[in-house]
């Protein structure tokens, strides 16, 4: 859903709670309707406390707009780099919650397809925070008795069977979590190649190797866990409940000892975004605006917010008009445009201000 939704900052006016609203343009997704269709229909079926919420729906005659749950604590790759010390236990406990909420996908059906670190958010900045799942794009319902083939997903994360083009089953989610486990303790990705074609070989084959001296430091029982779970034949492949059960997630086998340093160097190196290098991050841009609800702020004197009501100009503008966007301006921003959402009515310009993920933007007023 990328390349035809954007997804904006905004305030519920009555309560002033902060929500992300996903705006859809109808014209770009001609032919490809059910794509929304089942992605909505996947979310109306999902209550977990891991997995980011939709919490309201509103169309009109040329976007759609879902309104999620908003989830500021950052990717998963940024706070492992900004901690000071990460362990085995750190990253067992991260997976840990992770199988937890795929194992209730599975059990009521749902097979999300698109597991990688990218779609890992923590709930908020809270040293403790909890890990949500996102994006479910490429989720599906699963059928009683009815393998899928649809071959999608992200390249470096999909299972063998998917890429050999064999009907496969909700067993590719154990599989993807299986490679967030190894970049988890390591920092790079189980298979690498320039060429799209012997990455793919690499991938059906599962040929990978803990290598050293990346590897040294970890226990027995965290390798012991990966190889269930990137097991080739999704036959013999650790199911969620399976890998709950595993003694590196139930047990006391995931080591203390602090891999930061070397975790962190080879995240960077090999997992490097422009993002990283950005002077402001969406994670940033709510905690001020918290602080501005609150009326203290601890970063000092900053930007006045400025709203723009969420209506729609021509056609029943009423039924947008619980949700405002919330916009706030740092200097140096150069200027954007509103490509998705001409339906917001403002009595100013629109520069974007930063982007959170490639689908993600946030937009500030002149």
């Amino acid at each position: 859903m990328g390349a035809f939704s954007e997804v904006f900052l905004a305030e519920e006016k009555k309560t002033k709670r902060l929500v992300a609203i996903k705006c859809i343009q109808k014209k770009a997704l001609k032919g490809k309707e059910n794509s929304i269709e089942n992605e909505v229909a996947v979310l109306q079926k999902i209550k977990h406390p891991n997995i980011v919420s939709l919490e309201d729906l509103f169309e009109s005659k040329s976007h759609r707009y879902l309104v999620m749950q908003l989830v500021s604590g950052g990717e998963l790759f940024d706070r492992i780099i900004a901690k000071g010390f990460y362990t085995e236990k750190d990253a067992s406990k991260l997976i840990q919650q992770v199988l937890d909420a795929v194992k209730y996908l599975h059990d009521i059906g749902i097979i999300h397809r698109d597991l990688k670190p990218e779609n890992l958010l923590y709930y908020s900045m809270d040293e403790d925070s909890k890990i949500m799942i996102s994006d479910f794009g490429l989720s599906k319902i699963e059928e009683v008795d009815n393998m899928m083939s649809t071959a999608c997903g992200t390249p470096g994360y999909v299972a063998p069977e998917v890429l050999a083009q064999i009907p496969y089953s909700k067993t590719v989610d154990c599989w993807s979590i299986g490679v967030i486990s190894y970049i988890l303790l390591c920092g790079y990705p189980p298979f690498y190649d320039e060429s799209d074609a012997n990455l793919f070989a690499q991938i059906i084959k599962a040929q990978y190797e803990f290598d050293s001296p990346y590897w040294d430091d970890i226990s027995d029982s965290a390798k012991d866990f990966i190889v269930h779970l990137m097991e080739k034949d999704p036959n013999k492949r650790y199911t969620c409940e399976q890998a709950l059960q595993h003694p590196w997630i139930a047990g006391d086998t995931a080591l203390d000892r602090n891999i930061h340093e070397s975790i962190s160097a080879q995240i960077k190196k090999n997992f490097a975004k422009l993002k990283w290098k950005q002077a402001f991050n969406a994670t940033a841009v709510i905690r001020h605006m918290k602080q501005l609800q609150l009326g203290t702020s601890t970063e000092g004197p900053g930007p006045n917010p400025s709203q723009a009501h969420l209506l729609l100009p021509h056609e029943n503008a009423g039924a947008f008009r619980p949700y405002t966007i919330t916009v706030l301006l740092w200097g140096g921003c150069e200027k954007g445009s509103v490509s998705s959402c001409r339906e917001l009515a403002v009595t100013s310009p629109f520069r974007v201000l930063l982007t959170f993920t490639s689908n993600v933007q946030f937009y500030a007023s002149v």
